[in-house]
């Protein structure tokens, strides 16, 4: 985990569902860390490990586990995502 980017989304390429968190990442403005736990067992047993889920995505805003990407969405239409986000100071900065 990179200490300057605390949002992590563990997730594979083919995962419609790993697409759409990312997307709501990128259209925020937040930079966020793509582990792709596919190809790798001890990426993925690191998601496991971490979440207690073996499904994607398992999403982290620090060391908050948000959940999937039905999680993700409730916390973005209650707006604590946003609160959750600027907690941890995510957002990028313009240059």
């Amino acid at each position: 985990m990179s200490s300057d980017t605390p949002v992590i989304i563990y997730g594979n390429q083919a995962c419609a569902y790993c697409a759409a968190a990312r997307m709501l990442f990128t259209r925020k403005g937040v930079r966020f860390e793509d582990i792709v736990v596919s190809r790798d067992a001890t990426l993925f047993a690191e998601m496991e490990a971490r979440s207690g889920r073996r499904s994607v995505p398992q999403i982290f805003v620090g060391d908050n586990h948000v959940g999937g990407f039905d999680e993700l969405c409730l916390l973005d239409m209650s707006g604590e995502l946003d609160k959750l986000l600027a907690d941890h100071s995510v957002s990028e900065t313009s240059s």
